[in-house]
Order: C-alpha cells, then sequence, then structure tokens
C-alpha cells in the first residue's frame, strides 16, 4: 500500500464493505450499480410545470393547459399555442412539437420519493416553478433541494418585487429566496444567488457574450437578450457556489458581473438551477378569459422564446448519453469560437484519441495532474481503491482534508468526425453521511488557453456508489478543434470523498 493509501486509510478511506465491493467489481464479479435517480434514462425528457401554488392567482395565468396533468388530453398533437390554453402555452407547445418531451402539470403538494405520487420529482427530469405564489411547506422545499442534488433541473421564474397576486403577504422573489435560505437539506445560500427586490418598470437586457454556452447558443436559437415589463435581478454569491453566472443582464449592469442579472444559472449537487426576473418574459399574450397579458415570448425586441427554450432542454440534461449516469445531468456545449482548430481532412478515421487511457504507465503522462496535498500522488497501483481493469487507476481526493486534485488531457479532435464520445468509469465512496454535497467533482472542457468551454457533469459525496459506473458524454461540437478534457475534484476538510476514475476513452468516428 503506498503512503497515500495508507493516509487515506487512518482518514476512513476504504472501509471493509467499500473494500471488498471493490475488489468484487476488478474480479468482474460485480455488475455496474444503476443511479437511484433514474428517470433520466427513459427516452423522452420528462417536464414538470406547477400549478399548485397560485400560478393562476390574479393576474396570472402561468400554466401550459388547463388540461391537467396531461395537456395533451386538450389536444394530442398541438400546432399553435392556443390548441393549449394557458399564457405559457406557447411555451408548453413548442417542447411537444419537437417529440422529444413529456410534458405534465402539477396540481398538488410537491414530493420526492413518493411512489404513491404520479407526479413525484423523482419520475422527472426538470421542475418548472413559474411565479409561485404562495410559500412552499417544509416538507415541499426538501423534495426540492433533494431533487435537485440527486440530478434534477429547476427552473425558477420570478418577478418584481411587490407581485403578491393572492394577498397573502408572500410573492415569488420571497417565496424563492425562502426555498433558498429556509430548508431543512442546505440553507448555506446553496445556489450562489439571491432574488433582489426591486421593481424594474421596463427595459431590454442584454445576454452577455459566451459562445460555448448551451443556454445563449442552443438547439433552439441564439440568444441576445430578454425584455423587462416590471420585473427584478438576482444578485450572484460566487464565494459560495462558482457556478452561479450571470447569462442576461439590465442596463447599466456590468455584463458578467455580480449585480444587475436578469437571468441565472447555477448548480448544486449534481442538479442544475435557473432563474429568470420576470414572468412577463413567459407570457405568450393568450390565456384563459378575462386575464390581462403581455407577450414577451414573442417580444420582437428580445429573444425570450429562444431563452426559455434552450434552457428547458439544458435543465432536462438533453445531452444526456444512455451510457451516463442520471444523476449527472450533463449537457453538449456550442463550440467556442476562441478554441484552436486542428485542420482535419474530409475523412474521418474511426479512433480512441486519448493517451494512457487505463493509467496502465503507472505515471501520469500524458494526463496533467495537480494537487493541493504534498505528496501528489493521483496515479495509483493499491488495494484501498482497486482498479476497474488493471493495476492502476486515477484517485482523486481521498485525504479527509481540504483538497483540490485536477486530472487533464488535451486531444485534438478531427473536423471530418461526426462522432466525439468521451467515457470515463467512475467510482465515489465516501465517509460523508446524508444529503448534503460536501465533497464534488466536475468534468470539464477547456480551450486550449484553459477557459471553460462547457461542464459535462458534476458528481459529489452524494453520488456515492459501491463499483463502477460508465459516464459517456458527446464532444461532437468541438470536431476540429483542439480541447482539454478537466476533472476537477474537491475535498472538504473533515470526511472523506473519493473519486476513482478508470478506463477512459474518446472515440471519434
Amino acid at each position: 500500500m503506498s503512503l497515500r493509501s495508507f493516509a487515506r486509510s487512518r482518514a476512513g478511506s476504504a472501509t471493509a464493505a467499500v473494500t471488498a465491493a471493490a475488489l468484487a467489481c476488478a474480479l468482474g464479479l460485480l455488475a455496474v450499480t444503476a443511479s437511484p435517480h433514474a428517470h433520466a434514462a427513459t427516452a423522452k425528457l420528462k417536464v414538470l410545470f406547477d400549478d399548485a401554488h397560485a400560478e393562476t392567482a390574479g393576474n396570472a395565468d402561468w400554466i401550459i393547459s388547463t388540461s391537467m396533468p396531461d395537456p395533451t388530453a386538450q389536444k394530442a398533437n398541438p400546432t399553435v399555442e392556443t390548441d393549449w390554453t394557458g399564457a405559457i402555452s406557447a411555451w408548453g407547445v413548442a417542447l411537444q412539437k419537437t417529440g422529444n418531451y413529456t410534458l405534465q402539470t402539477n396540481t398538488k403538494a410537491i414530493t420526492y420519493g413518493d411512489s404513491s405520487n404520479p407526479q413525484d420529482l423523482s419520475n422527472f427530469d426538470e421542475f418548472v416553478l413559474p411565479e409561485a405564489n404562495t410559500l412552499l411547506t417544509a416538507a415541499e422545499k426538501t423534495a426540492v433541494m433533494k431533487f435537485v442534488q440527486a440530478g434534477g433541473g429547476l427552473f425558477l421564474v420570478v418577478d418584481h418585487n411587490g407581485s403578491d397576486r393572492n394577498n397573502d403577504g408572500y410573492d415569488s422573489p420571497a417565496i424563492a429566496n425562502d426555498l433558498m435560505t429556509n430548508n431543512s437539506v442546505d440553507s448555506t445560500d446553496p445556489f450562489g444567488f439571491s432574488v433582489d427586490l426591486l421593481d424594474i418598470a421596463s427595459g431590454y437586457p442584454k445576454a452577455i457574450t459566451d459562445a460555448a454556452n448551451p443556454i445563449l447558443h442552443g438547439s433552439f436559437g441564439t440568444v441576445t437578450g430578454g425584455a423587462i415589463y416590471d420585473g427584478t435581478t438576482v444578485t450572484l454569491h460566487p464565494a459560495d457556489n462558482a457556478d452561479a453566472k450571470g447569462l442576461v443582464y439590465v442596463s447599466g449592469a456590468t455584463s458578467g458581473g455580480n449585480t444587475g442579472a436578469f437571468f441565472a444559472t447555477s448548480t448544486f449537487g449534481a442538479g442544475r438551477v435557473a432563474v429568470w426576473g420576470d414572468s412577463s418574459d413567459i407570457d405568450d399574450g393568450t390565456g384563459q378569459s378575462g386575464n390581462t397579458l403581455e407577450n414577451g415570448w414573442n417580444d420582437a425586441n428580445a429573444t425570450d422564446s429562444q431563452l426559455g427554450l434552450n434552457a428547458t432542454a439544458w435543465l432536462a440534461g438533453s445531452g444526456t448519453t444512455a451510457t451516463s449516469s442520471a444523476s449527472a445531468t450533463p449537457t453538449t456545449a456550442s463550440p467556442s469560437a476562441s478554441a484552436t482548430g486542428t485542420g482535419g481532412g474530409s475523412s474521418c478515421t474511426a479512433a480512441q484519441l486519448l493517451g494512457n487511457p487505463g493509467f496502465e504507465t503507472g505515471s501520469a503522462s500524458p494526463w496533467t495532474v495537480t494537487s493541493t496535498h504534498s505528496p501528489v500522488n493521483v496515479i495509483e497501483d493499491t488495494s484501498a481503491e482497486p482498479a476497474r481493469t488493471g493495476s492502476y487507476d486515477a484517485w482523486l481526493d481521498g485525504w479527509g482534508a481540504a483538497t483540490t486534485d485536477t486530472l487533464a488531457q488535451s486531444v485534438a479532435i478531427p473536423a471530418a468526425c461526426k462522432n466525439a464520445s468521451f467515457s470515463f468509469y467512475l467510482h465515489i465512496d465516501t465517509a460523508e453521511t446524508g444529503s448534503t454535497a460536501y465533497d464534488t467533482l466536475s468534468v470539464q472542457v477547456l480551450s486550449t488557453s484553459g477557459a471553460v468551454l462547457g461542464t459535462l457533469a458534476s458528481f459529489s459525496n452524494v453520488n456515492k456508489a459501491s463499483g463502477y459506473t460508465q459516464h459517456s458524454y458527446s464532444l461532437a461540437a468541438y470536431a476540429g478543434q483542439s480541447v482539454t478534457v478537466k476533472f476537477t475534484g474537491t475535498e472538504g476538510s473533515k470526511l472523506q470523498t473519493s473519486f476513482v476514475l478508470d478506463d477512459t476513452a474518446l472515440n471519434v468516428s
């Protein structure tokens, strides 16, 4: 056993049960463990829109259809947004027309893990809260936070301060902030942003410049900005969550800064979060009789529909492949103009591009490793964390002390290759208990200059499982470019979490 293995054992890294399970896996006796968040293995992405928290109170009409829970009962194959009745029916119809989504509406208490509830969040990839106007109960907040932590997508749409449509003392900014600061899972600013208590009368916020962002440049089109018809902004707290990112900013705010963000995203555990500062942007101008509505969805001076639809796809994990862990909810980002071109020719030769993919040389090269721990030991031959195949694996973290380990390799993806699949096997064991993500592993694609082009997946101690699980993500968007694939493991200062990698590959064809 190496010095590192010995130290890790002292930190509580390898309990007898985990070691036995890992050894069995190395001998081929242990089947790959499925993720408990199994909903993303379904053929279509499942999105649940909420209508249990006064989303139609007062002049609001934030529903995709009056037919609930199944909007297709109103019309099975809608072609125009008026085929479904509701002020956000354009949103729902646009998704339905792709054939890639299953949509439902929730009309009861939010649950997670209740097998008796067909609208339980565990059955969906994404949950949309379109301007909730009643507080979520303690149990509902726990359900939502655990859903995101386990890999679900949460879409928060809020409105301006004072938009209390049912006069119960709470409006959507207060309700969103209450969810983030008063829950039983993590109330320490888990998303890294807070909703501002503002009423901005009008304006056309502008999108940041980020050619690799899958929301700003997604399958539904390019986002240039949004519209405000009385709305608010969010303040980012990157010290609390470095993944918090503003995508659209109001006039006068610094693009990419921590204040004045009109649309922002973040992560929590293995899941994703988005927040939008005005419900008028999702409003298609039609709805139930008696409501006075806007038509921000189709505002010619904004790109609200593209923003809403691309964000829906990102939150639902539309880049997930068949072999990916559902709890990772990855995405395929658009290529960055700053990435380095590789030429490539007119034909593609099928190949595996990574060097030392199973770490069997016993050293890192051509991988680059860094660690804040001394000594720097990432490539291991150890019985404490056995390899999936062969003798060596890459073992990130596991010290039971504040440590950041990285593992990266640069590769040129031929321009002529239409398919590029990056895959790896991951085993996570931990001494942590409970459902709070203390230790994390991010999987990213970087440009040759080190700029992050896209985050493929995020894992944490919450995703622990015996044995190895394979994960696979498409890098086809980067054909013709040189990119770096990078793993970053970050461990807290108390109990150990080990992220063990083996049998990596980047197959092109």
